[in-house]
């Protein structure tokens, strides 16, 4: 049985990026796990989950409830700590980012001991492998921001994609006056996802970026490493990390 594991922060990661992989993975048999830094049960954005925020800019009704669902299973309900100095990717075929906008993701994106799992674990994704990482959105900086010991990104030489610039600027301009700078998870004034993530990589042709709302992903030729942007492309990317699993 294929083994997965999500690594999350406490809160803010975003509701569909979260579920429908979930939903997909268990679907397809795997086992599946989460990791906190603490083993505390997550939480995701709640803005994305109710209120006035949530009908007009987050999960859709039918992934609400596939939310609740997910929130009640096993696993969410008991986690893994990714701060036990026990703890390691090793046992698992794929290691899942799942992004968000919420300032409290950062709590994973800047951690140094993540940023060891990762770099530990990346590099025995290269093809050919039973080992593999999907991310999307904010998740993909996690990947970018973990370096080997030369201080290269992990990612540096592979094909990725990430939250487009132009899709942070829209939804940051356009919720300023109601939700500050909720769409800057660094805080108004720093660079986008798009270009911090990019400033990673050995060549800038390597990040792969569409505005078509049409669902797109992205997989790498050398690692089984496939990304996504946003979640309206969580479906797609899901479908793909189970085909390449089943692969294995």
């Amino acid at each position: 049985m294929a083994k997965v594991i999500f690594l999350m922060a406490d809160y803010g990661h975003d509701p569909t990026e979260t579920c429908v992989p979930y939903t997909a993975f268990k679907n397809a048999g795997f086992d599946v796990k989460f990791a906190t830094e603490a083993g505390k049960s997550p939480q995701c954005d709640s803005k994305m989950l109710e209120g006035l925020s949530q009908r007009l800019l987050g999960a859709t009704s039918f992934n609400v409830k596939r939310y609740h669902a997910m929130a009640e299973s096993e696993e969410w309900r008991n986690p893994l700590s990714w701060s036990d100095e026990q703890f390691s990717l090793d046992a698992f075929n794929l290691a899942f980012f799942p992004g968000g906008h919420d300032k409290a993701v950062r709590q994973v994106i800047d951690s140094e001991r993540v940023h060891k799992l990762v770099s530990d674990f990346f590099p025995g994704t290269k093809k050919p492998s039973t080992k593999a990482v999907g991310a999307v959105c904010h998740g993909v900086m996690v990947l970018s921001e973990s370096k080997h010991p030369d201080g290269n990104s992990v990612i540096r030489d592979c094909a990725t994609t990430t939250l487009p610039a132009r899709f942070e600027q829209l939804a940051f301009w356009g919720t300023r006056l109601f939700l500050g700078d909720y769409y800057k998870t660094y805080g108004a004034g720093t660079d986008d996802v798009e270009v911090l993530v990019r400033k990673e990589l050995a060549d800038p042709e390597l990040l792969k970026i569409s505005i078509k709302p049409s669902p797109f992903v992205v997989e790498d030729d050398n690692f089984n490493y496939i990304t996504a942007r946003y979640p309206g492309d969580a479906e797609l990317l899901s479908q793909k990390l189970v085909k390449l699993v089943q692969g294995f």
